[in-house]
């Protein structure tokens, strides 16, 4: 798989550093590359002290990529999974030697003890869709991700097949489930092309809240970033993942949407230096600051110097 150095880096930032528009992020992120340091390549050596009665097994296999916490807590409660053939309850453990099964298939969970952590961005192209299968046969992001040997990519969030821009993919499961979660209230910021004016008293019931057909629901923040002609872009942030969102508030108020591209998610921002149908993988101190960001400890590291690459994927092009 061919690589090549991004020549825009991405920008982090932990919870301590004030909100900034991505724009602004960006451009700041740009003005300190040269001051930069080489880059590290992460070699991770995981030293994790397990208790006596192992790790939960939500855990351990969240870890591994295998689902998300949430979604193995519910293969719990289905009576999916199984530890030396008996069902799983909720609290069981891990210990070395378990013989682990779900669906009544060997789950080889011993590997994901020394599993990495790895965290990609997307720039996800229109028209493709989240998800590993499709009935109607349109192109899937996962078909276009590195292969993992022990693992699987798990998408944190998702974009609707019209919607393009940033999304992150991880093979954590613990980490992806921190980073969607409601009570974390990540932002995510947008990209908007509209078709004509909005008049400021649109604007301001924007930001104080509309009724959708499932709640309340608003803007945190909203930009004019300008515009030729019909088109205007703006950029907004929202804190909740619904479905269709930003959309849904737009049309709520007869302002018709001509492209949405999600710039940021939490502290991660979209590099202009990412073409559509290319990914970036972050390096071992982007990923600790993720890492504060969600709230975890940070995985113990060793590193060796190396280049910053971004993964090319099957289907590229300029942006």
């Amino acid at each position: 798989m061919k690589t090549k150095q991004l020549n825009n880096p991405v920008a982090l930032r932990n919870k301590k550093q004030p909100n900034k528009p991505a724009s602004q992020m960006r451009r700041e992120n740009l003005r300190d590359a040269k001051k930069k340091a080489p880059v590290e390549k992460r070699l991770v050596d995981v030293d994790v002290e397990a208790s006596k009665d192992g790790e939960r097994i939500q855990k351990v296999l969240a870890r591994g990529g295998l689902a998300s916490r949430r979604e193995i807590e519910r293969w719990i409660a289905e009576g999916r999974l199984k530890i030396n053939g008996n069902v799983v309850t909720q609290g069981a453990h891990l210990k070395a030697g378990d013989y682990v099964q779900l669906n009544d298939r060997v789950v080889h969970w011993e590997k994901f003890e020394r599993q990495p952590t790895r965290v990609l961005i997307y720039h996800k192209p229109t028209g493709e869709i989240v998800s590993r299968n499709d009935p109607q046969g349109r192109p899937t992001i996962f078909a276009n991700l590195p292969k993992l040997d022990t693992s699987r990519w798990i998408s944190v969030g998702r974009l609707d097949v019209n919607t393009s821009g940033l999304l992150l993919v991880t093979n954590n499961g613990e980490l992806a489930n921190k980073l969607m979660h409601p009570s974390t209230e990540v932002e995510r910021e947008y990209a908007v092309r509209i078709l004509g004016e909005v008049p400021d008293e649109k604007i301001e019931l924007l930001k104080q809240g509309v009724m959708l057909e499932d709640g309340l629901a608003k803007f945190d923040q909203i930009y004019f970033m300008g515009g030729d002609g019909a088109n205007k872009w703006y950029h907004v942030v929202v804190s909740e993942g619904r479905n269709r969102l930003v959309r849904r508030l737009w049309e709520a108020q007869n302002v018709v949407v001509s492209r949405l591209m999600r710039v940021r998610y939490g502290p991660v921002v979209l590099s202009d230096g990412l073409r559509t149908g290319k990914c970036y993988e972050l390096d071992a101190k982007e990923l600790a600051l993720l890492f504060e960001f969600a709230g975890l400890p940070v995985e113990t590291t060793s590193v060796v110097k190396g280049e910053k690459n971004d993964v090319k994927t099957k289907h590229s092009s300029n942006r």
